[in-house]
């Protein structure tokens, strides 16, 4: 960029452009690397629009960024040009008891908001792997999930409104603050999940529910890891909707006991993780529910938490994967996909395959409940016929999943990784379509190009 050009964006707001700065702004949570240009750190919807305006003057393109935990290359800036980052946009403005809302800003850590609502006796059910780290914003960008996806939704299922800074530097107000709202076309649930292609969000109105009276979780232990399947498909066929419903294959298993040595059952090919909420008796009859179902369809064993301790103990191997992973090669790849609930045995008897045709370090986990599985694998990026193999692996995961019924992704987004496989699932006229409302909002193609095949 031109040095009038940074001068001009220094006097909107902070920006960056020493080295380590462009270094620390230039990847995600994936094993991209693209250095921008320069880095903003705007305080306002203002300042936002200021800089999208300048860089609709100048043709410079602006990639926002949350917290950088994503796993899908979209806060990456592969045409170079400006980071935003909205860290700076972190505010909580308001906790709405009477109405069950929240209004929060795109920078404001999900856990923070998470234990906020919490004390007002409320709940905020989206509940993402990477809360204590992630951001607000960045959950709207992708539409982000979690373990408790299976009976609460996903975070779209809870926006009321939108502040959105177009592409153009205009702002727009979406939705409101009532859950029942049909005036017109639906620009709330467009813009999330549109992966910052189509707008930056400056502020949210999140709905909110009551805090469940109960919580009890069990873990199960499968000999063979087809039959945990088998018992994900027999507990939603039979009306228990947990709230969790988590899947460990042995590899992740293995590796998270080598990493804290907490006593896994390492023997198993497989454990599932159920946790349910809601009024007490109700609680307890499905948990007694799920732990029979489990035992039918094969559960050596059942354990089931006695208190909140071992709650926590129970949970903590599923949570500490992706750092158990993380020191057996130097990068680790998070895929991301999602098959009906149905299809589970099956796209885990599929993948074993293609784990043993490819000879990669992979292992498998996730949210079993809503058939949102998590293939990852962990590679040597220096290692040429490795990396290879991955991007074959890769297009055999995309491929396996549509043949199942699925989709690309459940909650990761398509970023810059999966956009060549994009076509696959929407069709040439549903891509068509998508490059269309992208040029209709963004004319001159400034806001995180290079994503999602747009």
């Amino acid at each position: 960029m031109e040095k009038t050009a940074l001068a001009r964006l220094g006097q909107i707001c902070e920006t960056l452009v020493g080295p380590a700065d462009l270094i620390c702004y230039g990847f995600d949570a994936t094993h991209q690397d693209a250095r921008p240009d320069a880095v903003v750190l705007p305080r306002s919807a203002g300042d936002v629009a200021e800089v999208l305006r300048l860089a609709n003057e100048l043709c410079f393109p602006v990639t926002p960024r949350g917290a950088g935990t994503g796993l899908a290359g979209g806060a990456v800036p592969v045409r170079g040009g400006v980071v935003m980052s909205l860290a700076r946009l972190n505010h909580i403005r308001e906790i709405d008891r009477r109405n069950l809302l929240a209004v929060v800003e795109p920078g404001v850590v999900t856990l923070d908001l998470q234990r906020a609502v919490h004390e007002a006796g409320l709940f905020y059910p989206p509940d993402p792997a990477s809360a204590r780290v992630s951001t607000i914003g960045g959950n709207l960008a992708t539409n982000a999930g979690g373990p408790r996806c299976f009976k609460y939704g996903v975070t779209r299922d809870y926006v009321l409104g939108l502040q959105v800074v177009l592409p153009t530097g205009d702002v727009l107000q979406t939705g409101g603050r009532t859950v029942k709202n049909v005036s017109g076309y639906d620009l709330t649930r467009l813009i999330v999940g549109s992966e910052g292609t189509l707008g930056i969000i400056t502020q949210a109105t999140l709905r909110l529910v009551p805090q469940p009276e109960a919580y009890q979780t069990l873990m199960a232990v499968f000999p063979v890891l087809e039959n945990a399947g088998q018992a994900v498909e027999a507990i939603v066929a039979a009306g228990v909707v947990p709230c969790s419903l988590e899947l460990m294959d042995q590899a992740s298993l293995q590796v998270v006991e080598e990493y804290l040595h907490l006593g896994l059952p390492v023997a198993a090919e497989a454990v599932l993780l159920v946790e349910v909420d809601g009024y007490k008796a109700a609680v307890a009859r499905q948990a007694a529910e799920a732990a029979r179902l489990c035992r039918e369809c094969g559960a050596a064993d059942v354990q089931v938490a006695g208190s909140e301790a071992e709650e926590a103990r129970l949970w903590q191997g599923r949570k500490a994967i992706s750092a158990a992973l993380a020191r057996i090669k130097p990068v680790k790849i998070g895929e991301d996909v999602a098959v009906p609930p149905s299809q589970v045995p099956e796209f885990l008897r599929r993948f074993r395959y293609l784990r043993e045709k490819y000879g990669l370090s992979a292992v498998v986990f996730g949210h079993a409940g809503d058939g949102n599985v998590h293939p990852n694998v962990v590679v040597d990026p220096r290692d040429p016929a490795e990396m290879a193999k991955v991007k074959e692996w890769l297009g055999a995961l995309a491929r396996l999943a549509l043949d199942l019924g699925g989709t690309l992704s459940g909650e990761h987004g398509i970023g810059n990784m999966k956009a060549p496989y994009l076509e696959w699932e929407v069709g040439p006229v549903g891509l068509q379509t998508m490059q269309a409302i992208k040029r209709a909002l963004d004319p001159r193609g400034v806001l995180n190009p290079g994503k999602l095949a747009l």
